[in-house]
């Protein structure tokens, strides 16, 4: 348990769960940020949530990227934002670029924003690796000032299902058991319930499914290391993987996850959130009983007193 200070008192709050290495995480991207990046799957969610913005007729002073590695996302949303001061949030910032005038070198679980500070707040593929994402997100809410958008896109759903499937059954098959290999993604029925804890108003939650095929598994496996994705989960196996498993996984991918042609599918599900700050402004529901007109009445049907079974005709 960790404690707060609340004051005069002192709170008990229960930590999250350790699930991911957010060290290895890091070291890891930066990796592959002085390598050759593989930011095919970025750029295409960059574009979408650019394009999504778009829709929102709203302008913005105060914009906040959260975590996006590399700056994909906001090279596409600075003609858009033109008047609007676009802070970057990265744990890496100070250690990679240094021509943004507007950088916090920051974690995604502890932000550094105040209360009502922040008219916009974007994220793009990095909030599925936090550890502690309900915490993440009534952080947003609250830096977000009333009627704020909160806009992000994660991995999320059976993302890499195949990968994952081929391991389990090679190791299975091999050593007899199975190692964390895929770090576990949210569905988007979770995502939505976590918006709505965390107090965002007019919570919204839709997923994509983007397909690329590879000839092996081990170009996805290659594209994953580009990505700075590989495994870093906190429970994950440390030996060396040994080539037989490998080598089966290989086998077991093509035979269960390849089309006609040779190709291999790889499976991204990209699950969009968004959410604004409350404001007076926006729709509410209506508390019940403050309807005007009787539902019977709009659907010329007859109403029965709560318990009374309607009558059977033959």
């Amino acid at each position: 348990m960790a404690y707060r200070s609340a004051g005069k008192r002192s709170v008990e709050v229960a930590e999250a769960p350790r699930i991911f290495d957010r060290d290895l995480q890091r070291r890891r991207r930066l990796r592959a940020r002085r390598a050759a990046p593989v930011d095919f799957l970025l750029r295409h969610v960059a574009r979408e949530l650019v394009e999504r913005l778009l829709l929102v007729n709203r302008s913005f002073s105060v914009v906040a990227d959260i975590g996006t590695p590399g700056d994909a996302l906001r090279a596409l949303m600075r003609p858009q934002l033109a008047a609007a001061d676009v802070i970057a949030v990265d744990p890496l910032a100070l250690r990679w670029r240094r021509d943004e005038p507007l950088q916090v070198a920051a974690d995604e679980e502890a932000l550094p924003f105040a209360d009502s500070s922040l008219d916009l707040a974007v994220s793009a593929l990095a909030l599925h690796v936090v550890n502690d994402l309900p915490g993440t997100l009534v952080q947003i809410r609250r830096a977000l000032k009333p009627d704020g958008l909160f806009l992000a896109a994660l991995l999320g759903g059976e993302t890499l299902t195949e990968l994952r499937q081929a391991f389990a059954a090679a190791e299975a098959e091999i050593d007899g058991g199975v190692s964390p290999r895929v770090a576990p993604f949210a569905d988007v029925r979770e995502l939505g319930g976590l918006l709505q804890r965390a107090g965002f108003a007019l919570p919204v939650v839709d997923c994509d499914r983007v397909t690329v095929r590879y000839a092996t598994p081990f170009d996805l496996m290659r594209d994953l290391r580009g990505m700075g994705a590989t495994n870093t989960l906190v429970e994950r196996r440390r030996t060396p993987l040994k080539r037989v498993i490998v080598q089966r996984v290989a086998e077991i991918y093509a035979e269960r996850f390849g089309d006609p042609d040779g190709r291999l599918r790889a499976s991204f599900d990209i699950v969009w959130l968004s959410g604004w700050a409350p404001h007076e402004s926006q729709q509410r529901p209506l508390r019940p009983g403050a309807a005007k007109a009787r539902l019977a009445d709009a659907l010329k049907t007859i109403e029965l007193p709560a318990g009374e079974k309607t009558k059977k005709f033959d």
